[in-house]
């Protein structure tokens, strides 16, 4: 099986996958543009930040598995990916540690200008004064929009800074927060309107594009810290400048809306640079971070290599459409379960999923299989008649397949 890594990965990743036998090419010069080039002979495709798009994926006919070496897979396009069958697994929390550290020094950094502060004296001014002036964090409130792995981290580290912790996520409730230890926000206009800080930690879908927004900003309190490093378009630039002119609203960023390609570009706004503590999406990039994710890739191809089903995969069915199970208990041989899928066929009916499990000596098995409509009992009959076949089962699937 070939490998093709499409972006800049950890050496040990190459040299683990060469010895389970796997060929592998790293080619990190790689684009969305240029991608769908190189990907003809490829079965696993892993990529960190490189978009994979329709034209990629329909330009590579053996592909079965793509990797994204990260926690979010919006790069990824997930429908085209999944309409060809191809497996798409992702690395979630193996960056979780380095981007909260790195959110709470964007916050840290926010309230005390450390970067003005630093501009300024290598520029030879000693602005005491002037950068002297900062809220402090103790005791101050910390609202974390959204409450997965990342925003998890940012509120223990918080804690330690002895902050008050408010949280809001669509899927939190009083009760859970309150066992959490944080406070609870109706919702993100709630969270805004108590928090004199703000870090936002959500994934990027389309109910969450400008989740922070005019409605939310204007919810802030004057001179309020934000810290974006989920994903840039959860913010509405245009109403933040808005918003840091007019309310002096602190912020530091490490995720925008129009982010370049690539690991190296020009920066365009330098606008929006001037007004905010600003990093180039480096809120995964640590050392311990990518050793985790390259050790996770690993995981996931060795799993898929030595089973057929990777780890992490994200885009299989919630629930099957399959409304019927069959069960056949059978002698373990040959032209058995081609007997049964061929009367299956034979009435139209298809197969939504099937699982056929050897027994201790190799004599026997008993294959399920997921149908999406009810076999006739002619079909049934016929199965319990067949000398190979020990026992038959029909019954309904449950509601959740």
């Amino acid at each position: 099986m070939n490998v093709l890594v499409a972006d800049k990965l950890s050496s040990d990743v190459v040299s683990a996958l060469e010895e389970l036998g796997l060929q592998v090419e790293v080619r990190a010069d790689l684009d969305a543009a240029t991608l769908p080039d190189a990907v003809a002979l490829t079965d696993i495709l892993v990529v960190r930040s490189t978009k994979v798009t329709t034209a990629a994926i329909q330009a590579a006919p053996r592909l079965s598995l793509i990797i994204r070496a990260g926690a979010g897979v919006d790069t990824i396009d997930l429908a085209t990916a999944s309409d060809r069958g191809i497996y798409v697994a992702n690395c979630p929390g193996k960056n979780t540690a380095a981007v909260a550290e790195l959110a709470i020094g964007l916050l840290v950094a926010a309230d005390r200008r450390i970067v003005e502060a630093t501009v300024a004296m290598r520029g030879g001014q000693w602005r005491k004064k002037e950068f002297g002036k900062a809220h402090g964090l103790t005791g101050r409130t910390l609202g974390i929009l959204g409450f997965g792995a990342i925003g998890k981290a940012v509120a223990e580290r918080a804690a330690g800074l002895k902050m008050n912790v408010v949280v809001w996520s669509r899927s939190l409730t009083p009760e859970a927060a309150e066992a959490r230890g944080v406070g609870y926000a109706r919702s993100p206009e709630d969270l805004a309107a108590c928090s004199d800080a703000v870090s936002v930690h959500l994934a990027r879908t389309p109910e969450t594009r400008h989740i922070v927004g005019p409605q939310f900003l204007d919810a802030l309190r004057p001179g309020a810290i934000l810290i974006n490093t989920s994903r840039g378009p959860l913010v509405d630039t245009t109403a933040l400048r808005a918003a840091i002119a007019s309310k002096g609203l602190r912020v530091g960023l490490d995720v925008y809306e129009d982010e370049p390609a690539g690991g190296q570009a020009d920066w365009a706004d330098k606008e929006l640079a001037s007004l905010a503590t600003c990093t180039p999406h480096i809120g995964a990039s640590t050392d311990q971070a990518a050793e985790a994710v390259a050790a996770e890739v690993v995981r996931i191809i060795e799993c898929f290599v030595r089973t057929g089903r990777p780890a992490g995969t994200v885009n299989l069915c919630a629930h099957s459409p399959a409304k019927y199970r069959l069960v056949v208990r059978h002698l373990n041989r040959v032209g058995v379960l081609a007997c049964v899928l061929g009367s299956l066929r034979e009435e139209g009916i298809n197969v939504e999923e099937v699982e056929n499990t050897i027994f201790a000596g190799a004599a026997a098995a008993c294959c399920s299989t997921l149908l999406d409509q009810c076999p006739s009992d002619a079909l049934v009959d016929s199965l319990r008649s067949n000398d190979d076949i020990l026992h038959v089962t029909l019954n309904p699937c449950d509601k959740d397949g």
